[in-house]
């Protein structure tokens, strides 16, 4: 088979038929956290002739070291230890030219790879760069925004409840309510946070985000009722506020709804706006609550003091 192979290589130079194999021009690979757990290195012949797998060699290199070789003709295939998981794209496909291989993540290492192809009396080589780029689902600025934009809202809530508990009446079932709240948006964020920056687009990924994200709905009613401890009947300013923190947390699961399915993640600035919403509007109400609650609370006649003369006209009424 190799002495055919030589003579009709010989032959090519002297002209008799084209002794040269073409690839389809591919200068590169990058490989990001979306490739998933197998990589595909791709080499395309694009002028073969006589289109038989049996007549057909494939051979791969690794920065000028051989690991995987396929002989049509004994239809066998040889691979290097390392590269134990290396195959063929396809190798129906190989008579159409594809000669592509596929590994797993773990045994792709960045470089020059070499394929090699050689069809009966013709050869043919081309060279693919494996590069490596981002290797997590989000940019670090993106995650950065996304944990610090919710850890913020949390913050926000915990310093309203704070500053109504010591300023205003707060029964304590809703001391403790308002607490605990705050308290687990804080912590499932710190711990969705830790699943959502590690490396790949995986399930655990996806589920980071989701815990740091979905529970921040635990902040957007009790601003109303924060509001109801701060003023007898809530003004509409205060409700506006509130269905504006609303308006933010659709906004935000919206585009978590698009992320979340998607790598690379589409739309990842419409959550990071929903959440930043919910954000300006806490430190708002803060404000108002600080500002204008307690203005209104000063100037409210003790509710002792509005109480006792009715209790003293209730008296003479029953008299």
């Amino acid at each position: 088979m190799w002495a055919l192979r030589v003579w009709w290589v010989l032959l090519g130079t002297l002209g008799v038929g084209s002794a040269q194999l073409t690839f389809q021009k591919i200068e590169s690979v990058s490989v990001s956290a979306c490739n998933g757990t197998e990589i595909v290195i791709p080499c395309i012949a694009t002028n073969l002739e006589r289109k038989n797998t049996a007549d057909m060699f494939v051979k791969w290199k690794l920065e000028g070291e051989d690991f995987f070789s396929f002989d049509g003709f004994e239809h066998k295939f040889l691979r290097n230890s390392t590269f134990q998981s290396t195959n063929l794209l396809n190798l129906e496909s190989l008579t159409s030219g594809i000669a592509s291989i596929k590994l797993s993540r773990s045994e792709a290492i960045p470089g020059n790879y070499t394929c090699v192809v050689v069809e009966f009396h013709r050869e043919g080589k081309t060279v693919i760069e494996l590069l490596y780029g981002s290797q997590t689902w989000f940019e670090p600025v993106e995650k950065f925004f996304i944990i610090a934009t919710v850890i913020t809202a949390a913050v926000l809530f915990l310093l309203q409840f704070g500053f109504v508990a010591i300023k205003f009446d707060m029964m304590l079932h809703k001391m403790i309510g308002f607490g605990v709240a705050g308290l687990i948006v804080t912590i499932v964020a710190v711990v969705g946070g830790i699943l959502l920056v590690q490396e790949g687009y995986k399930p655990s990924n996806q589920a980071g985000l989701g815990l740091v994200v979905l529970p921040v709905v635990l902040l957007v009613p009790p601003l109303y009722f924060l509001f109801g401890s701060v003023f007898e009947k809530p003004p509409l300013f205060a409700i506006i506020l509130v269905a504006l923190k609303a308006l933010g947390y659709l906004i935000a699961v919206a585009g978590f709804a698009v992320c979340v399915s998607a790598c690379p993640p589409k739309r990842a600035s419409v959550m990071i706006a929903g959440v930043g919403l919910i954000d300006v509007i806490a430190a708002i109400a803060l404000v108002y609550m600080i500002v204008i609650g307690t203005s209104f609370k000063d100037h409210q006649p003790p509710r002792k003091a509005v109480e006792e003369p009715l209790n003293d006209a209730k008296g003479v009424m029953l008299e």
